[in-house]
């Protein structure tokens, strides 16, 4: 009888989690009047694909997609990079105030992001990066999410043994090459995870392309869709259309790495 019940729990939640999803994959096959007339969650009577032919045709959609592709693959990459390296500085190097520079770091993260958009905004007008491609990025690698990557990084990266790096240094290996050849390979789970959580977070983000980007050459997936929104006013179905497409990355870049979340999610109960 428990387990009854905690499949049911779970089941819910599967329910309450997924349903967004599905509602804007079934209504994205229904016509303007259908979605304005039917139950939301009955599937279509007459599935259509002149939603997404019209999203692809009559604006830019492609130019959208490659954008955010763009700027998500280049925020996930650098993030990565960078949080490796600055977690790794945090796990095992030794300097003065070293723990007290990680906790002050960390600490940031409790400032609501609101709050540094203006002071992100001046510095990157200051530099000349409004509406340009590097001016989306930039904030995304060293800001937004980066203090979250450094905190679960390094907490993995100590958890690693480290005679298996003193063996390799008897050995002759360097700090780089210890850090690139053995952590790095050993933490695939964990930088899988945080590619997902990076890629998604960059990707969905309507605020700051909302607030630096101003032409259609610039213009990402949420941006044009908020636009859509505005223009197309009560055509829903257009809108949820788009919102359909610009899921498809993204459960592609989930399936990719399922895998290493299942292997982090299990190494981390381990430990």
């Amino acid at each position: 009888m428990r387990r009854i019940l905690l499949y049911a729990l779970l089941a819910a939640g599967a329910l309450v989690s997924t349903g967004p999803y599905l509602l804007t994959a079934g209504a994205a096959f229904k016509s303007g009047r259908e979605v304005l007339s039917s139950d939301p969650w009955l599937p279509p009577r007459n599935p259509i694909l002149s939603n997404f032919a019209e999203v692809w045709s009559r604006y830019d959609f492609a130019l959208f997609a490659a954008n955010s592709l763009i700027v998500a693959v280049t925020v996930t990459a650098c993030q990565l990079v960078v949080a490796t390296l600055a977690a790794y500085a945090f796990a095992r190097l030794r300097f003065p105030g070293r723990d007290a520079l990680f906790w002050a770091y960390i600490g940031t993260m409790m400032v609501p992001q609101i709050v540094t958009l203006v002071p992100t905004f001046v510095i990157v007008r200051e530099l000349g990066l409004v509406d340009t491609h590097v001016g989306l990025i930039l904030p995304f690698v060293f800001g937004f999410l980066m203090p979250y990557s450094v905190f679960l990084l390094r907490q993995y990266f100590k958890t690693i043994p480290e005679s298996i790096e003193q063996a390799a240094r008897i050995d002759g290996a360097g700090t780089a090459t210890v850090l690139w050849r053995i952590v790095v390979p050993m933490s695939r789970p964990i930088l899988g995870t945080l590619a997902i959580v990076a890629f998604v977070n960059t990707w969905n983000n309507l605020l700051w392309p909302l607030i630096i980007t101003h032409s259609e050459a610039t213009r990402v997936v949420t941006r044009g869709i908020a636009q859509m929104q505005g223009q197309f006013n009560q055509q829903y179905h257009l809108v949820l259309a788009a919102s359909a497409m610009a899921l498809l990355p993204l459960v592609a870049v989930f399936l990719a790495f399922q895998r290493h979340i299942v292997r982090s999610i299990a190494l981390s109960g381990l430990k």
